[in-house]
């Protein structure tokens, strides 16, 4: 395969027609379509389905946008790097995060103390260096990390992977978001059980977070008048605002994303929200990623009333209370060991 293929692929997808992909990349209309076929011819099987003009993915395709995209990112960023040497800058920074963790704690962290990576430059070189920010899911900030794409992680915990390791683990209990003109807005603590015969709005992955809240809605006795779930908090944020129900979500989005018209309020029950920091255990982390690692605990502090920060050696006492998995008995600084994908 050649590069200017999967460039070409790519374009392809994300504008959604060839004729844009060209504008895109400064080519040919049958410059682009002869690079589709030439890699379609390639790897074996067609990556666009055709109706006259008209392309659209076929479902291999979609699989291998996935890995394109990856590999591009990853010339991007030794183009940039490559630009950096040339201007004799330190390497950029790169994070990848969880998009509660990405939009609720990541910047006020960088605002309130960004760490200067780009003092070991050159007296010439007056530029910070690049923070390049990756939100994905838990499964792919860990894979992110674990490929080197990634210099540090932020993530919902516990996980359970061979190759990380955890730096600290935050604890905060999950909140009520409701409608400033919801009744339940003027109360200091909302009980769970008024959420009893209302539509809520809540998470998606059943493995996660989910978990634990179906737990709590099944003790208080709630019965949900309908459920909105999603794999976004901020989503489930703009559904409360629309007046589509009451949400009760972790609390990293709902204290660092306020949004207009949205009340944030205490529960009566105790679900915990657990999030930390994690880099490759293969690589020292560098004083950059150090820095940062501890002006994002500071921020969680200053955001969360509740915040609790634990030390790494905790995180198997915290796979066993929650999952009952035998390696808690491992001790410190061990090696988390999983083939599991769902963390």
């Amino acid at each position: 395969m050649e590069i200017r293929q999967l460039e070409a692929f790519a374009a392809v997808m994300t504008s959604g027609s060839i004729t844009a992909a060209g504008r895109l990349l400064g080519r040919s209309q049958p410059a682009i379509t002869r690079l589709i076929q030439e890699l379609e011819s390639e790897i074996g099987f067609a990556l666009f389905a055709r109706s006259g003009p008209r392309v659209s993915p076929t479902e291999r395709g979609f699989l291998l946008y996935e890995e394109v995209e990856h590999a591009l990112v990853g010339l991007q960023q030794i183009r940039a790097r490559a630009a950096e040497i040339a201007r004799e800058e330190n390497r950029s920074l790169q994070v990848a995060a969880t998009p509660a963790l990405a939009a609720g704690l990541l910047p006020l962290a960088l605002a309130g103390k960004q760490p200067d990576h780009a003092t070991a430059g050159t007296a010439g070189s007056g530029h910070a260096s690049h923070i390049h920010i990756n939100s994905a899911s838990p499964e792919k900030v860990v894979h992110s990390v674990l490929t080197g794409a990634a210099e540090i992680g932020l993530t919902s915990l516990p996980l359970e992977h061979r190759g990380v390791t955890v730096h600290w683990i935050g604890q905060a209990a999950c909140v009520a978001a409701v409608r400033a003109d919801d009744p339940l807005a003027a109360r200091a603590t909302i009980p769970l059980a008024a959420c009893s015969g209302r539509r809520i709005v809540t998470m998606q992955n059943p493995y996660r977070l989910r978990r634990r809240l179906d737990e709590a809605f099944a003790r208080a006795g709630v019965e949900p008048a309908a459920l909105i779930d999603t794999n976004s908090s901020l989503n489930a944020l703009t559904a409360v605002r629309a007046g589509l129900g009451i949400a009760v979500l972790e609390p990293v989005t709902a204290r660092g994303v306020p949004l207009a018209d949205i009340v944030v309020r205490p529960i009566d029950a105790d679900i915990p929200f657990y999030f930390g920091v994690i880099t490759p255990q293969s690589r020292p982390a560098s004083a950059a990623v150090l820095a940062l690692i501890d002006t994002l605990a500071a921020a969680a502090r200053a955001l969360l009333p509740d915040f609790t920060q634990r030390g790494p050696e905790q995180h198997g006492a915290l796979l066993q209370a929650l999952y009952g998995d035998a390696t808690a008995t491992e001790p410190a600084g061990a090696p988390l060991d999983t083939d599991d994908t769902d963390l």
